[in-house]
């Protein structure tokens, strides 16, 4: 038996699978995030730990004797969050999470005191990485950062009180803007860019090696006598995308979800920095994969909804099924700003093109075109750091509305494939990552596609003012951009 741990912002969802892959247990626990101050997101790691552990005893309720003969733990995690401790191994402060903007100016402090950083790293500095955000704490907290022992992200901080071991796995560690990332290791010059040290950081391990098992007081407590292997593990979206088999060069996945995900395996470093796009180690040896990323994607859609007091299915529901072209309206659907193709963290949305006469349903439809939209960006500037992108799958909870994913699929002219029900997500593709550090096997044969429900197609007779359209959209953020912000 292997179990797959993802650790989300919102939640932290645990699955118990078999030597077959068969799922035989599912449970999850809510989380909650800090938002002390406007552009603020933090969690208390504790927080983590006990979701964990509710996890854990909910999967045994049903099935104890599974998970007593669990052999493997794969963990899948939120990136970027820098979770700091002390030399005794006790949390500094809450966790600083990936969707935290604070930090946009030490960017630039980056870049002044390493100008090779685009080189190393293969990313422009983004407020949402680790790096940015220790240089904050330094210059605001400074007692905070004279203490920092270790620098660890959630889900390592999770094997940390699991193992005793403090480890990483490369496709995590290439987000926190320390790792060179071509090379597989930490740069001890992007690290001295923030006034850190290589003994402040975890010991990297690819995403299918064992880092450690269980302490006997753990495994007591959770029931697993075998004291399990625990793999490296994964970024989300790269165990996303071992659990949707996207392990070989030009192998795609969208996630439209809270925000959204373009993501494609790569044989080789293929970064764009130009264009925001996140070019990481991939959870699997010699692998990498690039991602755009929006930060609203169904964000926007629920956004509207508040606004209109009216629930987001509802609001979709209104527009029918059928693509007969764009709305008459534009949004532009940077509601937290931006990373792929902008990376700007200040920016802020604009609906345009209102008139007497828009309604829900034009607002609505203008909503669902953007995030195509910003898609299409995302496939754009992934194409041009050298990836072929023929057909997409595509997951999350956006993909219930058919209508969208058949926008989407128009914008992008690409077919795009819908998994059959099933786990296929970041704690799945996890469970599969404990099973290969747990039985040696060849990740080939073990992160397999999953079987195709339904295939959605570009409508053709739409395409054209679509591509218009998308014309358009591109105009906004070049023209709003230098506006003053506050």
């Amino acid at each position: 038996m292997y179990l797959g741990l993802d650790f989300g912002t919102s939640s932290v969802k645990g699955i118990v699978m078999d030597g077959q892959q068969k799922i035989v247990a599912v449970a999850s626990a809510p989380l909650k995030v800090s938002r002390p101050f406007p552009g603020w997101s933090e969690q208390n790691p504790e927080d983590w730990w006990k979701a964990a552990t509710v996890v854990v005893k909910a999967l045994a309720k049903p099935e104890p004797k599974a998970v007593a003969a669990i052999e493997g733990i794969g963990l899948s995690g939120q990136q970027h969050g820098a979770t700091l401790l002390d030399a005794s191994g006790k949390v500094l402060r809450p966790c600083i999470l990936w969707n935290d903007a604070r930090s946009f100016a030490e960017c630039n402090d980056i870049l002044a005191r390493e100008p090779r950083a685009l080189e190393i790293t293969g990313n422009i500095p983004l407020a949402g990485y680790t790096s940015p955000k220790l240089i904050w704490v330094k210059k605001h907290e400074p007692r905070v950062f004279d203490n920092v022992a270790k620098v660890l992200l959630p889900k390592d901080y999770i094997r940390y009180r699991m193992t005793g071991t403090f480890g990483s796995d490369m496709s995590d560690s290439a987000g926190t803007y320390w790792l060179d990332v071509a090379k597989r290791q930490w740069s001890d010059a992007m690290l001295a860019a923030a006034d850190m040290r290589r003994d402040q950081m975890p010991e990297l391990f690819e995403g299918t090696d064992d880092t450690g098992r269980l302490t006997p007081a753990v495994a007591k407590a959770w029931g697993m006598p075998k004291r399990p292997v625990v793999a490296g593990g994964g970024g989300d979206n790269a165990a996303a995308a071992c659990g949707l088999g996207a392990v070989t060069n030009g192998e795609a996945f969208f996630s439209l979800g809270t925000s959204g995900v373009m993501f494609v395996s790569n044989d080789r470093f293929s970064p764009n920095a130009g264009k925001a796009v996140h070019a990481f180690c991939h959870s699997i040896p010699n692998a990498w994969h690039q991602m755009g990323v929006i930060l609203s994607a169904t964000a926007s859609i629920e956004w509207l909804a508040g606004v209109l007091k009216t629930p987001a299915p509802k609001l979709t529901a209104a527009l029918g099924k059928n693509v007969t072209g764009p709305s008459s309206a534009l949004f532009l659907p940077y509601l937290s700003g931006e990373r792929t193709p902008v990376a700007d963290a200040q920016i802020r949305g604009l609906m345009m093109g209102l008139g007497h006469e828009t309604d829900a349903k034009v607002m609505t439809h203008a909503v669902l075109d953007a995030i195509a939209f910003a898609f299409r960006d995302c496939l754009e500037a992934l194409e041009a750091g050298g990836s072929s992108i023929k057909r997409v799958m595509a997951v999350g909870g956006g993909t219930k509305s058919e209508l969208w994913l058949k926008i989407v699929s128009t914008v992008l002219g690409i077919p795009i494939d819908l998994p059959a029900a099933g786990e296929v997500g970041g704690a799945f593709g996890a469970a599969r990552l404990g099973m290969i550090a747990a039985t040696k096997g060849d990740y080939r044969q073990i992160c397999t596609k999953p079987k195709i429900a339904k295939t959605i197609t570009p409508e053709k007779s739409a395409s054209a003012a679509y591509a218009d359209a998308y014309g358009r959209y591109t105009q906004i953020y070049p023209a709003i951009k230098d506006i003053k912000r506050t």
